[in-house]
């Protein structure tokens, strides 16, 4: 696991969360803790996402749905660890954070990355689904089907679910959840029909 834990650590090197931060909280950019972006939305605790990222164990060449991707913060991390042979789709339910979050990734990061504005009633991007990885970065009450649907085989989910991170990791047609300590993150929300 050492290497995984190295890689992200270069991607937060990489990819400085300050960027990714209204001009009025960039001063709190090293604060770890959740920082307030607008519309009832934070950038999560650094620490906490490296968790996450370390959970996902994304590779090079992966195909990732990053869901609730806000300011496009985890969307550039992941496109540090897919690299150029991956592909990174945010996807987020506010469209003005969607449209600044893609702004952002375009600014930081390269064409393999995008940040898109949740579609009607759907989570996540199932027309391009599967993906290798899934990260959700808002608390459900329980796993969504529709984002297992979307996850490839093999695949990883990392999702707050219940107060709990939890880890779906599927292989050879079946699922094994995992929950790695409690965490506090908004709500999953989907958009009106």
């Amino acid at each position: 696991m050492a290497p995984q834990l190295d890689r992200v650590s270069a991607a937060f090197g990489a990819v400085p969360r300050r960027e990714f931060l209204p001009v009025g909280a960039r001063s709190r950019a090293a604060y770890d803790g959740p920082l307030d972006i607008g519309h009832g939305q934070t950038s999560s605790q650094p620490r906490t996402v490296a968790a996450m990222l370390r959970l996902l164990d994304v590779l090079p060449g992966h195909r990732v749905l990053d869901v609730g991707a806000g300011s496009g913060w985890t969307t550039a991390l992941l496109a540090h660890l897919v690299g150029s042979e991956g592909l990174v789709v945010g996807v987020e339910l506010v469209p003005e954070l969607a449209a600044w979050g893609e702004q952002n990734v375009r600014a930081t990061s390269g064409e393999w990355s995008t940040v898109r504005a949740a579609a009607p009633g759907v989570v996540g991007v199932p027309e391009l689904a599967p993906y290798d990885r899934i990260l959700v970065s808002a608390e459900a009450a329980q796993i969504p089907g529709d984002l297992l649907d979307q996850l490839g085989d093999p695949g990883r989910l990392v999702l707050p679910v219940a107060g709990r991170m939890t880890l779906v990791v599927r292989a050879d047609g079946r699922d094994q959840i995992s929950e790695h300590g409690h965490y506090r993150f908004v709500p999953l929300l989907h958009s009106a029909e």
